[in-house]
Formats: structure tokens, C-alpha cells, sequence
């Protein structure tokens, strides 16, 4: 997702815009566990929900990172085999309209 996220402080007075890296970074420090989330969240000047919801999204989609490039190279496989079947289906129409010129009414 490369949307901006606004949280605001605690008051609701200040605004604060956390960046998609930013969010990767702060979710990838609540993984590692050295600090709190308490703590992580003071430190980015965010809510201790958002470093959270931060931290399960990157759980949760942390595989797609390994299953996309198969996933991709299979369409690209996929797109390739069309591409030479239309290829042979016309060459074919282009011989069979040759064979079929004698026949053709003038």
C-alpha cells in the first residue's frame, strides 16, 4: 500500500504523515523485540496501536515477498505460451488462405 498515514498525538492536536518505509521500519523494530511497543511508539511520535496493526501486517504478509516473483514468472510463462500459439494460428490461417486462393471465385 503506498498511501500516507496522518496519526495525531494524544491531544489530537498535531498532525504527524508516517511514510510506508517509515511504517516497514517501525513494524520490523516491534518484530525484533528489543523494545516495547510502548516504547517504540514514543520514540516515532505514534499511537502504540498503530506500531500493532503495523507489526501483524508485516507478519502476515511477509511471504508474499518470496511468493510473488514465482507467481509472476508463471504469468509471464503463461503469457509467452499465448503469444506462440497465436503466432502458429497465424502462420496457419496465412497457409490455408494460400491453398485456398485456387478455389476462390473471381
Amino acid at each position: 500500500m503506498n498511501f500516507l498515514v496522518k496519526s495525531m498525538d494524544r491531544k489530537g492536536q498535531n498532525e504527524k504523515t508516517v511514510y510506508p518505509k517509515e511504517k516497514a521500519v517501525i513494524a520490523l523494530e516491534a518484530i525484533r523485540g528489543i523494545k516495547t511497543i510502548s516504547q517504540i511508539a514514543s520514540e516515532h511520535q505514534i499511537h502504540p496501536v498503530a506500531v500493532g496493526m503495523w507489526k501483524k501486517q508485516l507478519l502476515e504478509n511477509m511471504p508474499k515477498v518470496f511468493t510473488e516473483k514465482q507467481e509472476r514468472d508463471d504469468k509471464q510463462k503463461t503469457i509467452d505460451e499465448l503469444y506462440k500459439l497465436v503466432g502458429q494460428r497465424d502462420a496457419e490461417l496465412t497457409w490455408l488462405k494460400k491453398k485456398l486462393e485456387p478455389f476462390s471465385s473471381p
